[in-house]
């Protein structure tokens, strides 16, 4: 009979210490120190703060050489207030004032409610070209807030647009 009580208690516990060691406002600072630490013991100097870890990406480097340059009109809009399931676009253009030819490998839309489209071919200097972001309001209400993040052979690599849209809800059934 005891044995029924202690294994639904050992559970209760655990999920009790695993729910207040997320809540632990100081972690990130214990972690430092724990890592500061290790490192003394291993013989190292101490953990340098804001190096990067295994976790954190190193910062992109600057490729050498001349490099393409993507100068949008704007990077934000605002589609203003449309109705739930209205499908919007929005043409961000662009001028390619770097010292390269330019090319976009991609673009990815922030969920799948967002399309992008982009110019696919080569953009000479002094060329110009589009990133076409197609939204889609079905099933979303409310303020919209939504990106398209382009990857080019420029640095940094990414670009980041955005758009907003204050959905406006359909109506339900008459009661």
């Amino acid at each position: 009979m005891k044995q029924y009580l202690v294994k639904p208690f050992i559970l209760l516990a655990f999920v009790a210490m695993m729910t207040s060691a997320c809540k632990d406002k100081n972690a990130e600072k214990r972690i430092a120190q724990l890592e500061s630490r290790l490192a003394e013991l291993e013989g190292k100097k101490t953990a340098t703060p804001g190096a990067p870890s295994p976790t954190t990406p190193a910062p992109e480097a600057k490729p050498e050489g001349p490099l393409p340059k993507m100068e949008f009109q704007t990077t934000d809009h605002d589609f203003g207030t449309i109705h739930e399931g209205d499908v919007v676009e929005y043409t961000y253009a662009f001028k390619n004032t770097g010292d390269a030819p330019l090319i976009i490998q991609g673009a990815q839309g922030s969920c799948g409610c967002t399309v992008p489209d982009w110019t696919k071919e080569s953009i000479p200097v002094g060329g110009t070209g589009f990133v076409k972001a197609k939204f889609d309001s079905n099933g979303k209400s409310q303020i919209q807030n939504k990106t398209v993040t382009v990857t080019a052979n420029t640095w940094p690599k990414q670009t980041v647009l955005r758009f907003k849209a204050m959905v406006t809800p359909k109506a339900g059934p008459a009661k």
